[in-house]
């Protein structure tokens, strides 16, 4: 007898949860749905569908992929952030929704004078190729140290259309201009705090820094003034609990603070 969708969603579900993952339902829903292509709401309304046997070999190897605490946005390849899709792969972080608060803070500071803004450590590209897409006046460059990562970055902006410029760059290393905004997403974990399983299959450079999660922050902190022109801005995420010391270090180097909101910190050069 054929599995049928209802059938699949529930075991799925199950197994799911017996492995501790909250989602479960919604995860199995996911999988499915990507792996049918088509909708959660399609897969309700169709619950006694039979799922064919190549389809349904597919969607028990994702599965599996879950049970093993693989995040979802791996085993599909794509990321929603600020509406859009960005694809994703192990060599770059996955986008949190905590990140889109740079995008809501830029949209703040960003005037029609502006013209150049640096993502450093951008990973996907999500945050730099989002800035291009929500302030097209701007020229947005690319930075990352893993040519990896930029081969994932140009693909999600040529994807969506938007004309940015790729460096392969340790932080600011390899940047010689100077530039008006800098926003930038470092590894600022610390391996000692608790955290999902699903990080295990992150790529480690991209969550964890030395100096209780800081160290990368804070190298970025020391250089920027070189790198942003008179009254540039340079807006960071971090965790709430660095934030004291993050300040407390910009403010030796002529940083002052416009605004602390949630993860994000924005600076200007005083």
């Amino acid at each position: 007898m054929p599995t049928v969708v209802r059938a699949w969603l529930r075991d799925a579900a199950e197994a799911l949860a017996l492995r501790g993952i909250p989602s479960a339902l919604l995860d199995a829903e996911i999988i499915l749905g990507h792996t049918l292509r088509q909708s959660r709401t399609w897969l309700h309304a169709h619950g006694e569908d039979p799922i064919e046997p190549r389809k349904l070999e597919i969607a028990d190897a994702r599965l599996d992929l879950r049970k093993d605490r693989v995040p979802v946005a791996y085993i599909i390849g794509h990321k929603e952030f600020y509406g859009r899709l960005f694809h994703v792969n192990p060599s770059v972080l996955i986008p949190r929704p905590e990140s889109e608060e740079i995008i809501e803070q830029l949209k703040k500071c960003v005037t029609a004078t502006d013209s150049t803004l640096l993502d450093v450590g951008t990973g996907s590209g999500c945050l730099g190729i989002t800035a291009k897409l929500e302030f097209p006046h701007l020229r947005v460059t690319l930075a990352d140290i893993s040519p990896h990562a930029l081969t994932v970055a140009r693909g999600n902006a040529d994807d969506l259309s938007a004309d940015v410029t790729l460096i392969h760059s340790y932080l600011l290393e390899h940047i010689v201009e100077r530039f008006g905004i800098i926003i930038a997403n470092l590894p600022y974990v610390d391996t000692a705090w608790e955290r999902s399983p699903e990080t295990n299959h992150e790529p480690a450079e991209a969550l964890f820094a030395k100096d209780a999660g800081m160290s990368l922050i804070k190298k970025l902190i020391s250089e920027a003034p070189g790198s942003l022109t008179a009254s540039g801005r340079l807006l960071i995420e971090a965790d709430p609990e660095q934030h004291d010391a993050l300040c407390e270090l910009a403010s030796l180097h002529h940083f002052s603070v416009v605004t602390r909101s949630h993860y994000i910190i924005v600076f200007q050069i005083a």
